[in-house]
């Protein structure tokens, strides 16, 4: 399951921490085999259940938001240079992972993609934290996870927070109808 994971997550490869590294595959790993989803599916499945006819898949997105997330710190380091810091591995790893509780948030039923009955009760910022926190995942990652979505407008962002945020949102809010 991890070459699967590996596979799924090439990104998971820019991470310098090799401990971090091992953690969040392991994350994914733990989430995948605990859902009503296959690895296969997250790569046909819709990203939000709150779009309809939406044509991005799970992976699209979820690369995508990863991807925006690490050229947008890059771009902030080579602007402001010392005076901001960004812990780029928190960053890269709370970006795969702010998503990680959808797996634990959708269900399949009769082939269709719907919301599982622990969904119904958490979302999907709950369950990553919860997954990411049984691994060991270090607070600012958590922190990442916690509020990367809408949870989060109440309290105060790190940086790599804010930064994974706007590039969760950059790659959601044009296909809102």
């Amino acid at each position: 399951m991890k070459e699967i994971v590996k596979k799924l997550w090439p990104e998971i490869e820019l991470l310098n921490d090799s401990v971090l590294k091992e953690k969040v595959t392991e994350c994914w790993v733990y989430a995948i085999e605990n859902s009503a989803l296959t690895a296969e599916d997250l790569e046909v499945i819709p990203f939000s259940l709150l779009l309809k006819d939406c044509k991005i898949t799970f992976m699209n997105h979820k690369r995508t938001c990863v991807q925006l997330a690490v050229e947008i710190a890059k771009r902030m380091k080579g602007n402001f240079g010392d005076s901001i810091h960004i812990n780029m591995d928190y960053l890269i790893a709370g970006a795969i992972l702010i998503d990680v509780g959808k797996l634990i948030e959708y269900d399949k039923v009769d082939g269709k993609l719907t919301t599982s009955p622990t969904g119904k009760l958490l979302r999907h910022p709950f369950s990553g934290v919860a997954i990411a926190d049984r691994f060991g995942l270090p607070p600012e990652v958590l922190h990442i996870i916690a509020y990367h979505s809408k949870e989060g407008d109440l309290g105060k962002r790190s940086v790599e927070s804010i930064i994974v945020h706007h590039a969760d949102f950059v790659s959601f809010e044009p296909f809102k109808s």
